[in-house]
């Protein structure tokens, strides 16, 4: 358990730990390109439509072969999506690189797949804290990584800071190795009641499933649009770029007492009275930032907030999909709740840098941010996180 806790808390660190620090180049980049922020969210919002898309066939190939060749495919990548989106010459190739390449990589270096190794490898009794854990690494990334990629660009340059993450990224590959089943050896899959479309029908017609992939939108379109965005809209503010840092460094360092909360509470606690409650509290949290002030201590303030927050939505989700349908496709079936979640992140990064172009504010994505905190609260009151009822297997004639 704690080889499997260990890894893949690391694997998690350095992938989400890089990504949350995307939005610290939006700035240098589009100034430095002549792009306006409309072409750098959009490539950030391909990043998390194709990190998506690429997350259910990674979810289904870690589900077969194990995820162990998934990760290794995953670092490498991401290493070269880093080196292009450095070196890309115009946007497309910046969205090539930056948004289909690198989603592709996060695709098999975070949530989906290392769940996926959870849920398989550790006991049902300990799974929602366990995932708490690993959800608390990703968060600590945050914290760790976002202040130290801003030294880089400070110190090296965005170009050169990108490509010493290039580097950084490979270590996954190493970390790769503590996460090999003994049920998948020699490329075999272990036996299984379900096929794979017999698993996802049954998912796609259950209403509680169709209730999270809703809720989890939501999340991504907050998570995604704060934290790529919210660098930008406090340096228009007038706040230094030091006081954006620290925000998501806090968001980070915060996030990871809210995940393992979160995950820890999902041993004791109805799961979607969890969630709503997350989801409540976001609204309520971006109601005041709005309505308050704004200083550096609001920011902060509101960063701690928010981090409690922020993808403390992961563990109690997850666990509920296992907790329904069981592991054996649990990383699929997570993959496909994940892209719910990164069509949402599309939405929020990609109208971020939209309607800033059009109207010079960003006030109408954030009011939009509020309404959708209470609609996810409402939607995951109703779902049943007991096991889905089946009949007898067919018995062979």
């Amino acid at each position: 358990m704690w080889q499997v806790l260990a890894c893949g808390a690391a694997i998690v660190t350095l992938s989400m730990g890089i990504r949350h620090g995307f939005g610290l180049w939006l700035q240098p980049i589009t100034q430095a390109q002549g792009w306006t922020r409309e072409t750098f969210a959009f490539a950030i919002a391909i990043q998390n439509l194709a990190w998506g898309t690429f997350g259910i066939f990674a979810g289904m190939v870690a589900d077969r072969f194990g995820a162990f060749r998934v990760i290794i495919i995953g670092a490498v990548l991401y290493g070269l999506g880093l080196v292009g989106m450095a070196l890309s010459p115009d946007a497309f190739t910046f969205t090539l690189t930056a948004g289909v390449l690198i989603g592709a990589a996060q695709a098999g270096t975070t949530y989906a797949v290392i769940y996926g190794v959870i849920g398989r490898q550790i006991d049902p009794a300990r799974r929602s804290w366990a995932m708490g854990v690993a959800a608390a690494a990703g968060s600590f990334g945050q914290f760790l990584m976002v202040p130290v990629e801003g030294f880089l660009i400070q110190g090296f340059g965005w170009q050169q800071a990108l490509l010493v993450l290039a580097m950084a990224v490979l270590l996954i590959t190493p970390l790769a190795f503590g996460l090999r089943e003994p049920g998948f050896a020699g490329g075999a899959a272990p036996e299984r009641d379900q096929t794979i479309m017999q698993a996802l029908r049954e998912a796609l017609k259950y209403p509680s499933f169709q209730l999270l992939m809703a809720g989890y939108f939501v999340c991504g379109f907050q998570v995604v649009f704060i934290g790529v965005h919210m660098p930008s809209y406090l340096k228009d503010k007038g706040l230094s770029p030091e006081v954006a840092s620290y925000a998501l460094a806090l968001i980070g360092l915060f996030n990871v007492l809210g995940t393992y909360i979160a995950g820890s509470l999902g041993q004791k606690l109805a799961k979607r009275k969890i969630l709503a409650a997350i989801y409540i509290g976001r609204a309520v949290a971006i109601s005041i930032f709005l309505w308050a002030p704004l200083s550096p201590t609001s920011v902060y303030i509101f960063s701690g907030v928010m981090g409690l927050l922020w993808l403390s939505t992961v563990p109690p989700t997850n666990a509920t999909v296992a907790g329904i349908f069981g592991v054996a496709h649990l990383s699929m079936l997570g993959g496909f709740v994940f892209f719910s979640h990164q069509i949402g992140s599309f939405m929020g990064v990609w109208l971020g840098g939209l309607l800033y172009d059009r109207t010079g504010s960003y006030d109408i994505v954030w009011y939009i941010s509020i309404a959708l905190g209470i609609f996810a609260a409402l939607i995951n009151l109703p779902v049943r996180e007991t096991p889905i009822h089946r009949g007898p297997a067919p018995v062979a004639a």
